[in-house]
């Protein structure tokens, strides 16, 4: 009798086959393709990361010193943290942004949770206020500047608020802040409103209100019944002073009104892959039964946390109570920070004066009138993309540059290659 013959059975189809490909992230994917390129001398001027005038990370040496002290003492172990994270350096960091004679911190009105750097601040901050914060009835609007760091567009929604508003922010023209046109931008933004605001250097545009023009806002806030969310991404990388960087949100907190704010370590002390950060909820000057009211924000914020991520990490949270909670240390940190604050002003300068001495067409005033970590150079996506194809030099098609960077052997090239661009592509608005 034959044996009968069975078909082999069908490979299954994956669940998954169906997954569509999700875009580049547009500064992350910009890194990875500036890495595939095999050309020399190509020009990284993207990703917003420190590097020394040869082009290399820096680790602070302050960083270096704590860490190596960690390291040799016995008592360091690798246990988990609190789910709110370091109980130093809540208390550290929110002296840091708000100042030791901070009334709302004296009053225990503000609230402070470790996070993973300034992504998962906003991350759990925005969460926090769509499970609790309500106007009508209805989770709050969360307005964002035009334009902003591209990462505000992708937390929002993930956060369950849908998809932010924005409210006009730069003065396309001067490279600086529209003053005008984003205090009617606010007026008009209906009360509870969440405001992003960027407590300095703002990203990507480099333009920062003036003292004056705070106030201005800060009365826009009041009178709407708004609520600012800062974010800090750069205090001292900006001007390279800690207390000048701040002086945003220290006068919205003078203020006494409901606001929250998240930090992020990453630029200030090199600790890009440690993630550490910090929010702060810092409730109004009349809140009744202030204790019990800051206990039951901190609970539902680690409530908030514990199925995120459970807890954050240990080593860049002790690594920055190292330093400031140190008062030789935070001397050093400070000093270092001037410094790299000074590298990226001299950049700066010499960018502005290239491009005056090659004859670029335009006025570059703008390069030097900003501040911090980027430059918004007003170059179109085509230009940018000019740039990129023949020059190997790599920036966000936003024409941001990240001023860290340039270095004093490359500012040349990028000068005339950015007058290659200017002169030869036309800029499509």
């Amino acid at each position: 009798m034959a044996a009968t013959m069975t078909a082999p059975a069908k490979a299954a189809t994956s669940v998954f086959a169906g997954v569509p490909e999700a875009p580049p992230d547009p500064i992350l994917g910009l890194n990875s393709a500036f890495l595939a390129d095999e050309t020399p001398g190509k020009i990284s001027l993207g990703v917003g990361a420190f590097r020394t005038d040869e082009g290399k990370p820096y680790v602070l040496p302050v960083v270096k010193r704590v860490e190596q002290q960690l390291a040799a003492d016995p008592a360091t172990n690798h246990e988990y943290l609190p789910i709110d994270g370091l109980p130093a350096f809540q208390k550290l960091s929110a002296e840091l942004i708000l100042g030791k004679d901070c009334t709302a911190m004296n009053e225990g009105r503000v609230v402070t949770s470790q996070a993973l750097s300034g992504t998962g601040a906003l991350r759990v901050g925005i969460t926090f206020l769509a499970r609790f914060l309500r106007t009508s009835g209805s989770p709050p609007a969360v307005y964002i500047p035009t334009p902003t760091w591209s990462n505000h567009r992708n937390i929002v929604p993930d956060a369950g608020l849908g998809d932010a508003r924005t409210y006009r922010y730069l003065d396309a023209t001067s490279g600086g802040v529209d003053i005008t046109s984003m205090l009617a931008d606010l007026s008009d933004a209906p009360k509870g409103s969440v405001i992003v605001l960027h407590g300095c250097a703002h990203n990507p545009t480099g333009a920062d209100p003036s003292p004056a023009q705070w106030k201005e806002i800060l009365t826009v806030v009041r009178e709407r019944g708004l609520l600012p969310f800062f974010d800090n991404a750069y205090q001292g990388f900006a001007s390279g002073d800690l207390d000048a960087d701040a002086a945003s949100v220290r006068l919205f907190a003078d203020a006494g009104i409901d606001m929250v704010l998240s930090q992020s370590f990453a630029k200030n002390m090199g600790l890009y892959g440690q993630r550490i950060g910090a929010l702060s909820v810092v409730l109004a000057a009349g809140t009744p039964d202030v204790a019990v009211a800051a206990k039951a924000v901190r609970s539902q914020l680690k409530a908030v946390v514990r199925p995120m991520y459970s807890s954050p990490p240990a080593h860049g949270a002790r690594i920055a109570v190292g330093v400031l909670g140190d008062s030789a240390n935070y001397a050093e940190w400070k000093k270092e920070l001037a410094g790299m604050a000074g590298r990226i002003g001299d950049m700066r300068t010499a960018l502005k004066a290239a491009l005056d001495a090659n004859g670029t067409p335009g006025d570059w005033s703008r390069i030097v009138n900003q501040i911090g970590m980027f430059s918004y150079t007003g170059l179109s996506a085509q230009q940018v993309a000019y740039l990129r194809t023949k020059h190997h030099i790599y920036m966000t098609s936003n024409g941001r540059i990240s001023m860290a960077g340039l270095t004093t052997s490359t500012v040349q090239q990028v000068a005339d290659a950015m007058k290659d661009a200017v002169e030869n592509v036309v800029k499509q608005e």
